[in-house]
């Protein structure tokens, strides 16, 4: 059964509610969902005041910023953030960090967290997916027809870093390696620079951090791991439909090197944006691709300029009707 709400580690004005998800070879799942108090009197009046936001984290991540769920419910809306089984909140002695044969078993994780903000009729879904999470989102959006009103992005791995050709040739080693040693070791992916580069910008530390949650040099991979990631991404390429306008955020450009160069702190130092740019075109008919000069990655973990800008597109794109065109 579900606990109950309790205090967060973001502090005053958020609280968290465990959600137990049953048993794997590991032991005990849960997920965790975090939620910011909302503003009395801006859920009344703000202009976004019948819309419920779930948030969800990227690979090696967890939920970490209140300013983004402030900025939310300053609009009006009530914010949520899901911490998915085995990262951040969520992660239990024991566990495999991040560790997942399939993305469709987080359909799991997010049906327990609508079913716990309770979405009512009269209100609209906003589900807001970083990284591997608008991956999942995107995904889950094309099994849930009509669940959501949007989706907004933020720098979603949507395709490999090596493009459609390089996953192709990928895949087939990867699968065989998922079959025989799921979780074998492989090698690094991060080397660091991403959160070098929010150091640098002033993103880090914040509120809530933890680096054992979010550590500088990312997760250990596992062959069955990368090998759902790649069945992802194989989907998207064939084209989804998330059944809703989608607003994708990312960097106007790429810096994706093996050494440490300065333009990774005004640009995303992780995907190649262009890659993703081509693939979101496949999630459905309503796609908008906003380019954010000077972002990283999180393009909400940026300098305040390129974070007001990827803001004013969010809130544009908002106000001009997506959320009707359903």
């Amino acid at each position: 059964m579900t606990g109950e709400w309790r205090a967060d580690i973001l502090g005053d004005g958020f609280e968290q509610l465990v959600l137990p998800l049953g048993e794997d070879d590991e032991g005990p799942l849960v997920a965790t969902l975090v939620r910011s108090i909302p503003n009395s009197l801006r859920v009344l009046t703000g202009p976004f005041r019948d819309l419920d936001v779930l948030s969800l984290h990227g690979w090696s991540d967890y939920f970490f910023q209140p300013d983004v769920a402030r900025r939310w419910t300053e609009l009006g809306a009530h914010f949520y953030a899901l911490d998915l089984r085995k990262y951040g909140r969520s992660l239990r002695e024991g566990q495999t960090p991040g560790y997942i044969t399939d993305l469709a078993d987080y359909d799991a994780d997010i049906g327990a967290a609508l079913a716990a903000i309770g979405h009512r009729r009269g209100r609209r879904l906003v589900l807001v997916g970083h990284s591997t999470g608008g991956l999942t989102l995107s995904l889950w959006a094309a099994r849930n027809p009509g669940r959501a009103a949007a989706l907004v992005l933020n720098s979603p791995w949507l395709e490999l870093q090596l493009g459609a050709m390089g996953r192709q040739a990928l895949a087939p080693l990867v699968q065989a390696r998922a079959r025989w040693e799921p979780r074998g070791q492989q090698a690094a992916v991060d080397l660091g620079f991403y959160t070098r580069a929010q150091r640098e910008v002033g993103a880090l530390p914040a509120p809530g951090y933890r680096s054992r949650w979010r550590p500088e040099f990312g997760f250990a991979t596992h062959p069955a791991w990368l090998a759902a990631i790649l069945e992802g991404h194989r989907t998207i390429a064939s084209g989804i439909e998330v059944g809703c306008p989608a607003l994708v955020l990312l960097s106007a450009r790429s810096s994706v090197q093996l050494t440490w160069r300065d333009e990774m702190t005004s640009s995303d130092s992780v995907l190649v944006v262009d890659e993703i740019a081509r693939a979101a075109t496949r999630l459905g008919r309503d796609v908008t691709i906003a380019r954010i000069d000077g972002a990283l990655h999180d393009v909400f973990l940026s300098r305040p300029e390129p974070r007001e800008a990827a803001w004013r597109a969010v809130e544009l794109w908002l106000a001009r009707g997506a959320l009707d065109r359903r």
